[in-house]
This record gives C-alpha cells, sequence and structure tokens, in this order.
C-alpha cells in the first residue's frame, strides 16, 4: 500500500479484486498460445500481446485496493499513474453489499459505500470477501464512535476542577462508557445516554 498511515492508525483489512478479474486475459493467453502453434513459423509472437496485457491487468489487481483502518477506508488504484481516495470513518453513511448465485459460490461481489460527500455513493465491482469487507466497516465505525466518546468523557473528566474528591476523572471516563454500551446494546436511548452522562458530568 502507497498511503503513508497516520499516527496511531493501523490497517485492519485489506482487500483486492477478486481473481476471476484475471480469468479473461489468461484466456486469450491460451486461445494466442493454440492459434500460434497451428499457424507455426512467426506464430510465437501471437501469444506475445495477451502475456502483455495478461502481465499488465495482475499488476493492475495488485495495486487496486481498499484498505480498513481503525480511522478511515482507503481506495488506491493505477497501474502507471496513482489515484488514492479516502472516506473517514465518521463520514460514512451506509455500507452494503451484494452477491450473485456465482459470486456466493467463488466468493465475490459488489460493495457500495455511501458517504457524507458530494459524491455521494461508490460502488466496487468483483471484489473478493464482500461481506467480511461490509462487517469490518461497520465494525470499525462502531468502534471509532467509542473511542470518541471515550475520549470526549476523558477530556471533560479533564475539565473538571481539581477540588472534585467524590469521583476520579477515571471514573468518569469509565461510568461515561459504561452507558455507551448500554446505548449500543439498546438499553439506553439516545436521550436517556445523554441526560445520564450530563448527571454524570454535573452539567
Amino acid at each position: 500500500m502507497r498511503t503513508k498511515l497516520k499516527k496511531g492508525e493501523n490497517i485492519v483489512l485489506l482487500i483486492r479484486p477478486h481473481w476471476l478479474v484475471l480469468f479473461l486475459p489468461s484466456l486469450y493467453v491460451v486461445l494466442g498460445t493454440i492459434v500460434g502453434i497451428l499457424i507455426g513459423s512467426y506464430g510465437y509472437l501471437i501469444p506475445l500481446i495477451p502475456i502483455c496485457y495478461l502481465w499488465y491487468k495482475i499488476i493492475q489487481r495488485k495495486n487496486n485496493l481498499w484498505a480498513v483502518t481503525n480511522l478511515r477506508v482507503i481506495d488506491e488504484d493505477g497501474v502507471f499513474s496513482y489515484n488514492s481516495k479516502e472516506s473517514p470513518l465518521d463520514k460514512i453513511n451506509n455500507v452494503t453489499y451484494n452477491q450473485s448465485v456465482w459470486g456466493r459460490i467463488f466468493g465475490y461481489g459488489n460493495v457500495q459505500i455511501q458517504t457524507a460527500a458530494e459524491v455521494g455513493s461508490t460502488t466496487y465491482y468483483t471484489i473478493e470477501k464482500p461481506k467480511e469487507l461490509k462487517d469490518t466497516i461497520t465494525q470499525m465505525q462502531e468502534e471509532y464512535k467509542k473511542s470518541q466518546i471515550i475520549s470526549q468523557a476523558q477530556e471533560l473528566a479533564n475539565a473538571i476542577s481539581s477540588g472534585t474528591q467524590q469521583q476520579s476523572k477515571r471514573d468518569i471516563a469509565a461510568e461515561i462508557e459504561k452507558l455507551f454500551v448500554l446505548k449500543q446494546k439498546g438499553i439506553l436511548t439516545e436521550e436517556e445516554f445523554t441526560a445520564r452522562k450530563k448527571k454524570i458530568l454535573g452539567e
């Protein structure tokens, strides 16, 4: 991967186009070789074009990747040029995937990512492990939200006056983290979570 990671950023999943994208180029090589053998003489030159095309597609597949990190989704592609696009986890609104019958058999499918950006949504076709990509993005979003809540709780705890002795800053952060877990499980509504958080912080 050519994109430089940020401080504290880790790659969770790396996905590329499915190997089926190499099927037709490989078939061209086989057909070109057969034709070259049948022609004889300079027929050995015929497979060179499909071989070069196959080699190009192999490099293209290697460079075309999607990386899910704990902060964003990175989309890279390009052989002679280099293109990179990133979607921060907090800007992704929805992730869906679909697989045909053959896609379920061979393990490929399409993934659509909808973001808050002007582009709206982007669909990636014929990629490997589409469900795993979708589930990983969703999981990283939840963990990112949780880390943000914890970070905010710690910042708010640090802002509390040092004269307060009833609860330590660590206790306040832990209590808010517990409330967040209850909200994620559906035990608390967003309103109840906000109200209890304000009570803990003494707002």
